[in-house]
């Protein structure tokens, strides 16, 4: 004879929810927590990324993949690039 399937088994199949993404940072200048907007046209062929206080500005040319938070980070890598080339 056969065992009864349990009910538990069709709960355990469903699909976990992706994480939501940040759409605000921390300016890496001012450091003020929540200021840094990102906002991408993509029809205009530019993402930027500003501060509300200190009015620093981060341009760059985004793809159809480009959240708010590359560009932050790119900018954030840009910045690090800077930093080690006036030490030298």
């Amino acid at each position: 004879m056969g065992k009864r399937k349990s009910r538990v088994s069709k709960l355990a199949a469903q699909p976990k929810k992706a994480p939501k993404l940040q759409k605000v940072f921390t300016c890496p200048f001012c450091n003020h927590p929540e200021t840094v907007k990102c906002l991408i046209k993509l029809s205009l062929g530019y993402a930027e990324a500003s501060c509300l206080i200190c009015d620093e500005r981060y341009y760059t040319v985004p793809n159809n993949l480009t959240k708010p938070i590359d560009v932050y980070h790119e900018w954030i890598d840009e910045c690090e690039r800077a930093n080690e080339g006036g030490r030298r």
